[in-house]
């Protein structure tokens, strides 16, 4: 069963006041066992915008949906079209601050794991392991048909193959990978199906509308019964797939912290709400911590 798409949330309760103490975020993150839950807006200072934030991409994009990913070759072209097109740049991004002191606080024991709902892969080129990538990876593809997998980087190359003299200028990236086209631009884009069965591929990403892996829900369910605290980190929780392990996590008696600019959809659930931005905040506590973060990444070097 799939879940309905949610593109956006009204707060209908009093909101969680926001607040500029980091006190209880070093606290929980000095006691240890704190798994992270991480969302879109902890990659805007990569480069790569979230969806509902001011200047989200939800002001001017409506995300491709499973429905019509898999019943419509229309729609297929225009997402492989844009798609494309955006993984030119989407490749290029690289951690910052706020990646790599979450990879910091790993290296010295203070978190049971980190979950993300980003699909850029950030999270592991600062250092983060063991993430568990709750929608998927754009770094790879899967055939609908017989389930190969692929490297993305494999098709980016047939597509540029296919369609040497595709060069439109986009207007902007999506924090899903893809730009913003007209239709007269994506034009007659040449979609390859799988090299192996002719079938339909598909970034292995969960479109809105398509659920997340059952394993991979009880997987984060587990390591939220193991954690000690759940520290949400720019993410609006609007969409069930993370606000889940919010409700589970205060259910069952741990703290809930956030870092997010604006109000989110679990800050009923949350003991507090820090407003400022993911890398100040975060670098200030491995500051506080006396925990030192890596200035490049190990890809950077």
């Amino acid at each position: 069963m799939r879940m309905r798409p949610t593109l956006s949330w009204t707060p209908t309760e009093d909101v969680l006041p926001g607040t500029t103490d980091l006190g209880p975020v070093a606290d929980a993150l000095g006691a240890g066992g704190v798994l992270v839950l991480s969302g879109a807006g902890i990659s805007t200072e990569s480069g790569i915008p979230d969806y509902r934030g001011e200047g989200g991409s939800l002001t001017r994009h409506t995300p491709m949906t499973y429905q019509d990913f898999t019943t419509s070759a229309r729609a297929r072209r225009r997402y492989w079209a844009r798609g494309h097109l955006g993984w030119r740049t989407f490749r290029r991004a690289r951690p910052n601050a706020g990646h790599r002191a979450v990879a910091a606080f790993g290296r010295h024991g203070l978190l049971s794991g980190v979950i993300t709902q980003n699909v850029d892969g950030l999270h592991q080129a600062a250092g983060s392991e063991d993430v568990v990538e709750l929608h998927g990876g754009l770094d790879r593809v899967v055939c609908l048909s017989c389930g190969t997998y692929s490297p993305r980087s494999e098709l980016a190359r047939r597509l540029e193959e296919a369609n040497p003299d595709f060069r439109p200028v986009p207007a902007g990236l999506n924090p899903d990978g893809d730009t913003d086209l007209t239709d007269e631009q994506v034009g007659d884009f040449a979609v390859l199906p799988c090299t192996r069965c002719g079938g339909i591929l598909k970034p292995d990403v969960v479109f809105f509308g398509e659920s997340v892996p059952p394993q991979r829900v009880e997987h984060c369910r587990d390591l939220v019964r193991d954690a000690a605290s759940l520290l949400v980190l720019g993410s609006s929780l609007t969409v069930m797939s993370g606000l889940r392990f919010v409700r589970q996590a205060a259910e069952e008696g741990k703290p809930v912290l956030i870092v997010n600019r604006d109000p989110t959809r679990g800050d009923q659930h949350a003991s507090t709400r820090v407003t400022l931005p993911l890398g100040t905040s975060l670098t200030t506590l491995a500051d506080r911590l006396g925990i030192p973060v890596d200035q490049q990444t190990a890809s950077e070097r």
